[in-house]
Formats: C-alpha cells, structure tokens, sequence
C-alpha cells in the first residue's frame, strides 16, 4: 500500500470509530507494523490532521475534520453502489429515487478510472421475489423520525385485531418481503414493531415526544430480540 493511501486509510480508520484506537489495531487492518504506524501518526499531526493520543489508550480525530468529499477506493464505490441498487429495488418510491441520483452523483464526481465500477458493477443487487405495499407514507415517516415527532396510528396485528396507538417512532427496517417500524409505543409503554402494510391509516402529529431520539433507539437496541412484533 502507498505511504499516501496508508494515511488516508489511517484518518478512515479513526473517523468510523468513535472510541481510541491502538496503534496495534491499525496496524492489524493495515496490515503493516506498529513503527510505520507511529510514523504515519506522526505525518498526519505534522499536517494539521487533529490526532489526540495518549500511550497505552489509542489515538482518536477531533470532531470538526474531514476530508474532501468522494475520496473513495475501489472497495468503498462498489459498497456505495451495491447499497444503492439494493435501495433503489427494494426501497420505497422516495428513496429509490434518491439511490438513483446517488448513483448518478458518484458515477459523475468519482475519477475516471473508477467509473466503470458504477456504470458496469461486478456486484448486483437482486430484486425481491415480493413486495409488501406500504400502507403509510414513508417519506413523511422518515421525517418524522428525524423530527423526533409522534404517530398516531390504526393498525391490525396479525390476527385483524385493530387498535388505535400513539407511538414513538425510532428507525424503519427493510426487510426483504416487508418494512417494520420500530417505536415506543403509549399503549403497551414498551418498544413494539409494526409492519408498515398492516397500517391502516397514520396522522403525523406535532407533538414531539419527550426523549431524545438517541437516547430512545440506544435503549431500543437492547431490547432487539426479544418480543415486541405486533
């Protein structure tokens, strides 16, 4: 690997992760030794590149930098691009529109010679056999989301049984025959999932609910696996 690629593989590796990171462990994913690592350190802080490190702990980037957008290897266009053919098959109108622009927007900014792995992928993304309909709209979901702002919904479980709920909603899982809601849920005051073809009819509220959307999906995280599909 280029002593200019190992740099630039060094700032990726610190930025993905959030915690101090040893030398020993980028020197693993390098696959190179722990002296070229101090020196490649050493480079970066010559450079201005905001690494703190302390022995013994690791080194971690200072939030606030980044690097020129789209600098991307080979691996990581082919990631971009199979993700986004996955999306732009499988996902809702909205975001596979939005796959496809990305894929247009990579094919145009990436260099020449990176090109043909987004007009000509030697990775494909297949179609699902079958597709659930959403039965709410999913562009105005994810806003909600973001807005970290409450549902109501009507919703039939999978026995046909309706019931009205107030929900928080966290994230949206696409699955390959079906895409589930998670949320915090008012009726049963516990995390539950919804399929979003067993919708019956949503209204968008402006209330918005009173955690922190961070704090909400991290305890929702720790619940994954156990019961809680409606």
């Amino acid at each position: 690997m280029r002593k200019a690629d190992r740099l630039f593989q060094i700032i990726q590796i610190l930025r993905r992760r959030p915690m101090p990171v040893t030398a020993d462990a980028i020197a693993e994913e390098l696959e190179t030794s722990k002296r070229s690592v101090y020196r490649d350190i050493a480079v970066l802080i010559g450079q201005r590149v905001p690494i703190r490190g302390e022995a013994g702990i690791g080194y971690v980037l200072d939030g606030g930098f980044d690097l020129p957008p789209l600098m991307l290897t080979a691996d990581e266009v082919e990631a971009a691009v199979l993700g986004a053919s996955w999306v732009a098959l499988r996902g809702d109108p909205a975001l596979a529109r939005a796959a496809r622009d990305l894929m247009a927007k990579i094919a145009a900014t990436v260099p020449e010679r990176l090109r043909p792995l987004v007009l000509e992928p030697s990775t494909l993304a297949t179609p699902s056999w079958r597709n659930a309909e959403d039965r709410i709209d999913m562009a105005a979901l994810r806003g909600a989301i973001r807005g970290g702002r409450k549902l109501g919904l009507r919703y039939a479980d999978e026995q046909g049984r309706v019931s009205q709920r107030t929900v928080w909603p966290i994230a949206i899982g696409y699955l390959d025959a079906a895409r589930i809601l998670a949320a915090w849920c008012e009726l049963r005051k516990d995390f539950r999932h919804f399929r979003t073809d067993r919708i019956e009819a949503a209204e968008f509220l402006e209330d918005r609910y009173p955690e922190r959307h961070a704090t909400l999906k991290a305890r929702w995280k720790k619940t994954l696996g156990g019961p809680g599909r409606e």
